[in-house]
This record gives structure tokens, C-alpha cells and sequence, in this order.
């Protein structure tokens, strides 16, 4: 069973920057998408980012495009996002996933079976 925990959320101001991580627990393998979702109240969870397992390969959304970067640390077992040029709009609940296999779009909810916990990012103007 694997487990995700998320930390590093806060409030920051437009234009600022935060890094989320997450811990994993658990054996993921080389053919696993970790993504970063996030769900603003009253909105539908929309995925942000996702990383391939077993090349590093990358995807974003086009909103975040440019300013979030997601990274991998396989020696400690730890899956990043870093947060640039903050905008409130970007104010959310942020989850890490974790799913297995490559089939289909990595940003699509339903595909991910193991979520973390959730880490707020508040965005003032």
C-alpha cells in the first residue's frame, strides 16, 4: 500500500513562491505517473502536473505552464512541485497521486487510485 503526505502549502502573495512536497511510502515502481492535482472550493479537482516514473518524463496544464515546475527525488522517496510567479487563481487544495501504467491521459482524476492528504495554497492579490 502506498502512501502519500503532503507539506508546504501557505499564504503567499501574487508573484511569490512556494515548493510542495510529498513523501511517499509504499514501493512505486518505474511505471507509475506521480501527478499534483489541485481543487479550489467549489470547483471540480483539475490535474497540474504529472511525472513518468521511469524516464522523468513531464506534462502540465497550460494554466501553470511555465511557472510550476514537478520534480522527482527517488533517494528520498519524495515527489516535488515548485510554485513561481504565484496567482490567486491558483488558490487551492493541492493533492499528490499516485497511478499506475501508462494508459491514458497522466492529468485525468479518475485514473489515480492513491491520494495524499492535501496541502492549502492560498494566493493574495
Amino acid at each position: 500500500q502506498v502512501r502519500l503526505v503532503e507539506s508546504g502549502g501557505g499564504s503567499v502573495q501574487a508573484g511569490g513562491s512556494l515548493r510542495l512536497s510529498c513523501v511517499v511510502s509504499g514501493y512505486i515502481d518505474s511505471r507509475n505517473w506521480m501527478a499534483w492535482f489541485r481543487q479550489a472550493p467549489g470547483k471540480e479537482r483539475e490535474g497540474v502536473s504529472a511525472i513518468w516514473t521511469g524516464d522523468s518524463t513531464t506534462t502540465y496544464a497550460a494554466s501553470v505552464k511555465g511557472r510550476f515546475t514537478i520534480a522527482r527525488d527517488n533517494d528520498k522517496n519524495t515527489l516535488y512541485l515548485q510554485l513561481n510567479s504565484l496567482k490567486p487563481e491558483d488558490t487551492a487544495m493541492y493533492y499528490c497521486a499516485a497511478r499506475y501504467g501508462a494508459t491514458g491521459y497522466p492529468l485525468e482524476v479518475r485514473k489515480y487510485n492513491n491520494w495524499g492528504q492535501g496541502t492549502q495554497v492560498t494566493v493574495s492579490s
